[in-house]
């Protein structure tokens, strides 16, 4: 069940798209608000069911870079967001997928650790500001980028750890 709704928010990304392009703000902060929830639900459901898997482990944090980037590349286009910020967060997170990629090899998944995860969550009241036209989205964002940079060192000491 987690993974079907891993596999949801995967959708919303191009509904979300869409609405932002469109200038469909309230549909644009519906869809990013559920595609936060279900973030939060899917990895919770998984645990309280007992499903955690390899597969909902790689997935769930792809699915999130997916949506995450793929709304901000939009807001980007629309030049709602700083190409800096957004640059350095797409760094990272090809950085934090080939960091996962080695640790496959190793046989260990690499779960998202508590900063990754407030990272993403950072992320998510990002867009939802950014649906909103806040002024406090950029803000968000750069707080964002740091909170990046720090889990990208956590990962990479447990990954040296191995």
């Amino acid at each position: 069940m987690a993974n079907y709704i891993t596999l949801l928010r995967f959708l919303l990304t191009f509904v979300a798209v869409y609405a932002i392009l469109n200038s469909q703000n309230l549909l644009a902060f519906v869809v990013i608000l559920l595609g936060a929830i279900s973030d939060w639900l899917d990895g919770g459901l998984a645990r309280i069911k007992n499903e955690v898997s390899k597969l909902g482990i790689l997935l769930d944090p792809l699915v999130d870079k997916i949506f995450v980037i793929s709304i901000l590349s939009t807001y980007l286009y629309l030049q709602k967001v700083s190409i800096y910020a957004f640059i350095l967060l797409v760094i990272r997170e090809l950085y934090i997928s080939f960091l996962r990629s080695l640790s496959v090899e190793k046989s260990y998944p690499m779960p998202a650790s508590y900063l990754g995860k407030l990272k993403t969550a950072v992320e998510f009241i990002t867009l939802i500001l950014l649906a909103l036209g806040s002024p406090m989205s950029g803000i968000f964002l750069w707080f964002a980028v740091v909170l990046a940079y720090i889990s990208a060192l956590d990962y990479t000491l447990k990954f040296l750890k191995l």
